[in-house]
């Protein structure tokens, strides 16, 4: 009689600590998706923006082909590392579209421009608050499949480490990406 008490406490704690991984892979996944859901807005709002610096300074060919191979890079990346790398380029070309933004007076004037400045910022903003929210959900989600008795359940099951998504904010140049002037 305390064998069966025995085996059926430890199937509940099974099943708790099994649920809890599940659970928290699940948040883990639902985090990811809130970055994915701010880049792809930021992808969108790149091509507008471009065209609207086109308009006043069209001879700047290279820093457009910059950031239109950087952004179909990254939206074609198929894993974190490649994302990383990606969004990085990413950030850094479009850190050269502001600078050349910079020298076009009447182009920062522009009503189009300033909203689409704005609209950017905000997504920069939205991703940041997303990657924070991912990373402290890969954080508690790895130290759950890292700790007995949860990391027994985890090889068991397949729960893998997650690796955190952290963009260099910096660029390559060392300094931080500006979006507004």
């Amino acid at each position: 009689m305390i064998a069966i008490y025995i085996l059926l406490a430890l199937a509940i704690i099974a099943i708790v600590i099994f649920n809890g991984l599940v659970r928290s892979r699940n948040q883990v996944d639902e985090a990811w998706s809130d970055i994915e859901v701010q880049l792809k807005r930021r992808y969108d709002l790149i091509p507008n923006l471009m065209e609207t610096v086109k308009g006043y300074a069209a001879h700047e060919s290279g820093v457009f082909e910059k950031v239109t191979a950087a952004r179909t890079a990254a939206m074609g990346a198929t894993n974190m590392a490649e994302k990383l790398k990606d969004e990085n380029m990413l950030s850094g070309a479009l850190k050269s579209l502001f600078a050349v933004a910079e020298n076009y007076p009447e182009l920062k004037a522009n009503q189009n421009f300033l909203q689409m400045q704005n609209d950017l910022t905000d997504t920069e903003d939205k991703i940041q608050a997303a990657r924070r929210f991912y990373n402290g959900n890969v954080r508690d989600y790895n130290t759950k499949i890292q700790q007995f008795p949860g990391s027994i359940f985890a090889s068991m099951f397949g729960f893998g480490k997650r690796d955190f998504f952290d963009i260099d904010e910096k660029g390559p140049e060392g300094q931080p990406v500006k979006v507004q002037f």
